[in-house]
């Protein structure tokens, strides 16, 4: 940890937990995915210890094996299912005091910024309707072949900041923001703003642990 900080041209940033709080209900989320897969008739044991957008995927392969030609209908009826725990979580969410206010300090600065999430566009949206005006790059899930963790879903990013992983810094509250960020060797850094203490951040290897994302605005020359 406390890797030399590069100059940095841009900043990636997840969303829920980092920039924003949903309080999405993940264990309600995967029970439902488990009931969906298992009305299908075929065995869930492979989905369990999964994150949801995997079980999905996982969900999606059972199903095409067992009942050619379902698998379509069950990926848009698994997908409808998150996508509305996910909305009803942001409703009731917001943005972390002063977002805005270093998003634009960033600006200000020249650094560029940019945010991926494994949330629907939708459930953003909802909580910070004008994020476009304090970022250059928003990749959701449905923005992108591969999702976070796979390292494509923030290079995907980095390609519409125009910034190389050298100038970059991914900020994120899980250990799957920080291994993401270390694969293609951009500066990482965990924030205690979300769902991970400062043991998992340190031992998933984060550069740097802060309090909250607006920190940053702190350690940009």
């Amino acid at each position: 940890m406390n890797r030399e900080k590069p100059r940095l041209n841009a900043i990636v940033f997840d969303f829920d937990g980092t920039l924003a709080k949903l309080n999405i209900d993940f264990a309600l989320m995967k029970q439902g995915i488990l009931e969906l897969t298992a009305g299908y008739g075929v065995p869930t044991g492979a989905l369990q210890g999964l994150f949801v957008l995997e079980m999905i995927a996982a969900g999606k392969i059972l199903v095409s094996q067992s009942y050619p030609g379902n698998e379509e209908e069950y990926l848009r009826r698994a997908n409808e299912q998150i996508r509305e725990i996910e909305i009803d979580a942001a409703k009731r969410g917001g943005l972390f005091e002063g977002t805005r206010e270093f998003l634009r300090e960033l600006q200000d600065r020249g650094v560029r910024a940019g945010v991926i999430s494994r949330n629907c566009r939708q459930a953003v949206a909802e909580v910070f309707p004008d994020i476009e005006d304090y970022t250059e790059a928003v990749l959701t899930r449905e923005m992108t072949r591969r999702v976070k963790p796979h390292p494509e879903h923030l290079w995907a990013t980095l390609r519409k900041l125009d910034t190389a992983p050298e100038g970059a810094a991914m900020v994120g509250d899980h250990p799957m923001d920080i291994r993401m960020g270390k694969e293609l060797c951009v500066y990482t850094v965990g924030v205690l703003s979300g769902h991970s203490g400062r043991r998992e951040l340190e031992e998933a290897g984060a550069d740097r642990i802060i309090n909250r994302a607006a920190d940053m605005a702190g350690l940009v020359l």
